[in-house]
């Protein structure tokens, strides 16, 4: 496959047809979103030629042709996490971002084999609950890292233990792409490459997890020591009153 043709041909082996089962008489019992996946993408660096920045915008392209609306963060102007109010229009952005998505692409450069400070900042930003809301929990994840020298799977591996720990489904198959600086061209485009195939499986996967979740994410918020809680807090208040 040419150059031109990865980018002209709308990626004829795309499975197109994966919006089909987001109609809920088909897949989703009881749900009636029958909406767009909303995916947001986040990066990890606010370089100019940011590799990072590159390969999530590959991914929302793709996206955008399996029918998905995306949106891309961008991290520039974020504040360090605590250094300034919540109310700070950037943290509001994300914030807001992060309640309108229904999955979410991470993806980070490796710095000292780890994930990078300017995404992990985002990530710092998101509370686990913002009152009554869980901003996470129950949404999806797909995880990708882009390598200054050879492969390496250390910054994924993180992202999948932050995403557990954001209480998100973080879906099996992910993205690594060594040397980075070689993948790209000169307009910011991935060449065709395996790294760049990889990169189509992980977001057709995503589309998929997204669609077999939707209608479903009350399932994944509803927990046990939760209710069990809320009924000893119930049952309390109650015999206060009756004292």
């Amino acid at each position: 496959m040419t150059e031109e043709s990865i980018y002209d041909d709308g990626l004829p082996n795309l499975d197109l047809d994966l919006l089909h089962i987001a109609q809920p008489e088909a897949f989703s019992a009881g749900s009636t979103s029958t909406h767009k996946p909303r995916i947001l993408l986040l990066y990890g660096s606010t370089r100019e030629r940011s590799f990072s920045r590159l390969l999530t915008e590959e991914a929302a392209r793709v996206l955008q042709l399996l029918g998905a609306d995306t949106i891309i963060f961008d991290p520039t102007g974020l504040p360090l996490p605590d250094s300034v109010p919540v109310e700070h229009a950037k943290v509001q952005a994300l914030r807001e971002l992060v309640l309108w998505s229904e999955g979410q692409v991470w993806c980070s450069p490796e710095r000292h084999g780890s994930m990078s400070a300017v995404f992990k900042a985002q990530i710092d930003w998101i509370p686990l609950t913002m009152g009554a809301v869980r901003p996470t929990q129950g949404k999806t994840l797909a995880v990708m890292q882009v390598c200054g020298g050879s492969q390496s799977f250390n910054t994924v591996n993180q992202l999948r233990v932050l995403g557990r720990w954001m209480r998100m489904l973080t879906i099996p198959n992910q993205s690594s792409v060594p040397k980075a600086f070689l993948e790209f061209d000169e307009q910011g485009r991935m060449k065709p490459s395996s790294y760049y195939d990889r990169m189509v499986d992980v977001m057709e996967e995503l589309v998929k997890f997204t669609l077999l979740m939707r209608g479903r994410e009350a399932l994944l918020v509803d927990r046990y020591s939760e209710r069990k809680e809320s009924a000893e807090e119930l049952s309390k208040r109650v015999n206060q009153r009756a004292i």
